[in-house]
């Protein structure tokens, strides 16, 4: 493992997540529509934190030639260890995210909004935990950092999606407490948010 291969398995990576995501976004949006969103420009600064940092800075980082100056400075030694891990990690986050879409089917959303005929789905990986496509960017991000090996550009992922997860996380709970009442809370009592049986 060189320096350029991990950066080419985090593009391969980041491709995939979109194989993944825009099948999904286009039938959503084609066919179930919107009962409530709660859309606000908070929501989207926080969505735009979270793209640059798990998006476009790792990518314009992989992608442009010989890289931005003001990062180059920010790479420390490769370790191609540390580069299998990641890959690891992402091919798990991967099959975490797919899982979600799956077992979400038209009740997903890429914000804070509840579709038509929305449903709470507790099967699958959600009998785990609350959010595990939010695990499953967690992951992303942590693959992120162990393989882009700059104290730049690595953690961008944990930072941006870790701001989105703090600030969004308590609204989109409210709002599946106000539509699905008891059922949500019976679900919040016996399950975690993120990470099964501690967060």
């Amino acid at each position: 493992m060189t320096r350029f291969a991990a950066q080419i398995i985090f593009l391969i990576g980041v491709f995939g997540w979109g194989a993944i995501r825009f099948p999904h976004e286009v039938k959503n949006k084609r066919k179930n529509r919107i009962s409530e969103s709660q859309v606000d420009g908070r929501e989207r600064l926080l969505l735009i934190v979270s793209l640059f940092g798990l998006g476009l800075l790792p990518m314009a980082y992989c992608l442009v030639p010989g890289r931005f100056v003001f990062l180059a400075f920010a790479d420390y030694g490769f370790f191609p260890a540390q580069a299998w891990l990641g890959a690891a990690v992402f091919a798990g986050a991967l099959a975490l995210f797919l899982a979600t879409h799956r077992q979400l089917g038209r009740n997903w959303s890429q914000t804070l909004e509840l579709r038509e005929g929305h449903t709470l789905v507790t099967h699958g990986v959600y009998r785990l935990v609350r959010h595990p496509m939010y695990s499953a960017f967690f992951l992303w991000g942590l693959a992120q950092a162990l393989l882009l090996q700059n104290w730049i550009a690595g953690p961008a992922g944990l930072l941006g999606f870790g701001l989105l997860y703090a600030f969004r996380v308590g609204r989109e709970e409210a709002m599946m407490r106000a539509a699905f009442g008891e059922a949500y809370a019976a679900y919040e009592a016996r399950t975690r948010r993120i990470v099964p049986f501690l967060h």
